[in-house]
């Protein structure tokens, strides 16, 4: 950190999720500052997290977040729902010197784009059970109709590269049903697994409803927060993970579009 709180130019910046999900966040991060090294770790030894209990959760995060500044990021992003609604205030009040930025469950966006005043949220049941999506709600949607749907098994789903098959896609109608039903006009993604199935879910919520998934907001955040870069070169992106690194590079290749730059490492 220097001295006004900013992050150094050449501190990484950290992002953690319990697996692939907040690939969709880093990959925001890298285009918007590709001059920034990355630490991406993958604790897919304790995915999914949303499946925990919140307390689990939040220990769980703080030992994560401690590992991913004793490296040396310089600002961490908690690229999951789960882990920021059990975990965010935590580590801010532990962490002090080091700048987080969390997943917020995208409703006020939501609310506003919203015309027929209905708004659904697709996300863990441990997001839905977390103060901070009862804070969202509070203050951002006093004119609209909150629905939310627990997204169960659809984030094992997307590690395990099943994005497009039958069970996925019964899974979303029964889900998305109920609320296209009641009105919904507006989704939200509450999970970062779910951008991987954006083309699924638009499957069964037709081209009228408006997905909004909050990757992009949150790296812009991820910017203001960490400062700006010049450089001319992209920096390299570290990918860890707590489980098997060759499954891991994977996935990095199936969702990223291309190979990892260097062979995950096992944490």
């Amino acid at each position: 950190m220097t001295a006004d709180g900013a992050v150094a130019n050449g501190s990484s910046i950290g992002i953690f999720d319990s697996g692939i999900g907040g690939l969709a966040v880093m990959r925001e991060v890298r285009f918007l500052i590709p001059g920034r090294p990355l630490l991406y770790l993958a604790d897919q030894r304790w995915a999914p997290y949303g499946s925990r209990s919140l307390a689990g959760v939040q220990e769980r995060s703080i030992q994560v977040a401690g590992q991913l500044i004793e490296a040396g990021a310089g600002c961490v992003v908690v690229a999951c729902n789960t882990a920021s609604a059990a975990a965010l205030h935590e580590l801010r009040r532990r962490y002090v010197d080091v700048p987080f930025v969390g997943m917020e469950p995208a409703v006020k966006p939501a609310a506003s784009h919203s015309r027929s005043r209905v708004v659904g949220v697709l996300a863990t049941a441990a997001t839905f059970q977390g103060e901070l999506f009862a804070s969202v709600v509070d203050r951002h949607a006093d004119d609209v109709t909150v629905l939310t749907s627990v997204g169960e098994g659809l984030a094992g789903i997307v590690e395990d590269g099943g994005a497009t098959g039958s069970v996925t896609k019964e899974l979303l109608r029964r889900y998305l049903g109920p609320m296209l039903d009641a009105g919904m006009d507006t989704l939200v993604l509450g999970c970062t697994h779910y951008t991987f199935l954006t083309g699924a879910i638009r499957g069964v919520v037709g081209d009228d409803v408006r997905i909004i998934d909050p990757a992009p907001a949150v790296a812009r955040q991820v910017v203001r927060v960490s400062g700006s870069v010049e450089s001319d070169h992209v920096a390299p992106v570290m990918y860890a993970t707590t489980a098997d690194p060759d499954r891991f590079d994977d996935q990095i290749t199936e969702l990223m579009g291309s190979p990892p730059e260097r062979p995950s490492e096992q944490w």
